[in-house]
């Protein structure tokens, strides 16, 4: 059976309060909280840093098995080098390969690394 995932550009965001973070949720517990109500999220700020092993194992920890990360690729592969194969495409995919060890990291990002 085929799965359905749905989810926003990223979660991190004050302004969704009080509409879709009741005003008691602290920041730190927003991706907690979004993984109630979606299943799936793309992450920006893999678009402008490499996150930590921690940032991904707490955000691991924050959501229910089956929930997916799509990590945007980052800028220096798409703006800077505009996809010509480059040692930092490596430096990039090891650096979220803790979501792919998870098994979080979306469908569309492990077939395009072949795992």
């Amino acid at each position: 059976m085929a799965s359905v995932f749905a989810g926003t550009s990223g979660f991190a965001y004050a302004s969704w309060k009080p509409d879709f973070y009741p005003a008691k949720v602290a920041q730190k517990d927003f991706l907690k909280h979004y993984a109630t109500r979606l299943n799936a999220v793309e992450i920006n700020y893999t678009f402008r840093h490499l996150p930590s092993a921690a940032t991904l194992e707490n955000w691991v920890n924050a959501t229910q098995t089956g929930f997916v990360f799509a990590c945007k690729a980052h800028q220096r592969i798409t703006h800077i080098v505009r996809l010509k194969d480059d040692e930092f495409v490596q430096v990039f995919f090891r650096a979220i390969d803790p979501l792919r060890s998870s098994r979080r990291l979306g469908r569309c990002c492990s077939n395009f690394l072949r795992i």
